[in-house]
């Protein structure tokens, strides 16, 4: 099922045909170093069984890029224990996590990843009514903290050994969008008539 679509990318709910696809992008150790690490690599019965049919709040898209399909990314609202974690218990606030991947390496550094990030934050802020949008990458993930950065994330706390990933645990950021910031320069320069759900 179609989540979006804008002038290039097509976000999607992840069908039992996408397991291959994933299973080979989630076992190729340069795109294991950020996601999931390469010591965990994901056969099709692991893909299976932590992407389809969960009984969860994720939803869990694949991204297609001028209709080739290039990576992944879910949403989901931050439920009670991660307000905690995050600072956020008494927050009334509506409050979305993403993660994501480009898959193909030869899309990276094409300014893909932003363009990803940046409609996905109009989808929740517009779609989803959110008011605020967090991520936590380890510290250590450079350009991906440069690309969030660059779609209007700020660094507002460090989350010491936050994650375990290739055998130990890793320090990250918590990154948060607001609403309030870049909504009005984002529509502006990826007019709605380039955005469909």
């Amino acid at each position: 099922m179609p989540i979006y679509k804008t002038e290039k990318l097509l976000v999607r709910t992840i069908k039992p045909n996408d397991v291959d696809l994933i299973a080979k992008w989630l076992s190729d150790p340069q795109v294991l170093e950020f996601y999931e690490g390469r010591d965990n690599p994901f056969d099709t019965d692991k893909v299976k069984q932590k992407f389809l049919n969960r009984d969860d709040k994720v939803t869990r898209c694949l991204v297609e890029y001028d209709g080739v399909p290039i990576g992944y990314i879910q949403f989901y609202p931050i439920e009670s224990d991660e307000r905690v974690k995050y600072g956020y218990e008494d927050s009334l606030e509506i409050i979305f996590g993403t993660d994501q991947f480009i898959g193909e390496p030869e899309y990276w550094n094409q300014g893909i990843g932003t363009l990803l990030v940046q409609s996905m934050f109009d989808y929740l802020v517009n779609q989803k009514q959110a008011n605020r949008i967090v991520m936590d990458p380890q510290t250590w993930n450079e350009r991906a903290i440069a690309t969030y950065e660059k779609c209007g994330m700020k660094k507002v706390k460090l989350l010491p050994e936050n994650e375990w990933h290739e055998g130990e645990y890793r320090d990250c950021w918590l990154m948060e969008y607001t609403n309030k910031e870049k909504v009005g320069e984002y529509n502006e320069t990826y007019p709605r008539s380039h955005y469909r759900v």
